[in-house]
């Protein structure tokens, strides 16, 4: 399992395209990015300027340049504009795993909208990027994420104490899996 794509694949739902982020979407990246409630489980403090959001971006281009990774922009058909981002990151060769993750504008929550992301972006990790388990990992308070993977089929393994650093404290985080031969997706 590697990251071998000759061009960012472009990927399509009933409503969605998600597509490669590029720096002309830092403005949008910003919008959500900046909002507090968005930020609150993402490991980071809300962004303050375009800068932050073109650093951003830089790291979306860079885990898939390294092939450590991929991050799609969440765009609703109609418009284009990015509203939030899904994707793998730590990726491992050689055990064919992956972690995932995402966010989405606070306007578009209670849509379905993640859902249907994380449920594309999972369908071609197995099928296209060879993957045998993808990781989510989730803050216990985060119910609205564990809610959504548990939809798409994922298992809660068990608590990681005090297992990342992030705003100044130590959180812990549920490991969630899905293997490729739980996947019943529902889409």
């Amino acid at each position: 399992m590697t990251l071998n794509i000759d061009s960012f694949p472009v990927l399509e739902t009933e409503r969605l395209v998600l597509r490669e982020i590029k720096k002309e979407d830092a403005s949008s990246i910003l919008n959500y990015l900046s909002d507090a409630e968005v930020m609150k489980y993402y490991g980071l403090e809300p962004f303050n300027s375009l800068n932050d959001a073109l650093d951003e971006i830089s790291w979306y281009q860079s885990i898939y340049n390294n092939k450590t990774g991929i991050r799609w922009g969440i765009t609703l058909k109609e418009q284009g504009i990015v509203i939030g981002s899904c994707g793998f990151h730590n990726m491992v060769s050689q055990h064919f795993r992956t972690e995932i993750g995402f966010e989405l504008s606070k306007e578009q929550w209670g849509k379905g909208i993640a859902a249907e992301a994380v449920g594309a972006i999972i369908n071609y990790g197995f099928e296209h990027l060879h993957f045998q388990r993808i990781e989510a990992l989730i803050e216990p308070p985060n119910r609205s994420s564990q809610k959504l993977v548990e939809k798409i089929g994922f298992v809660r393994e068990g608590l990681l104490r005090n297992y990342e650093f992030t705003g100044g404290k130590f959180d812990d985080l549920y490991m969630y899996s899905l293997l490729k031969q739980d996947l019943d997706i529902k889409y």
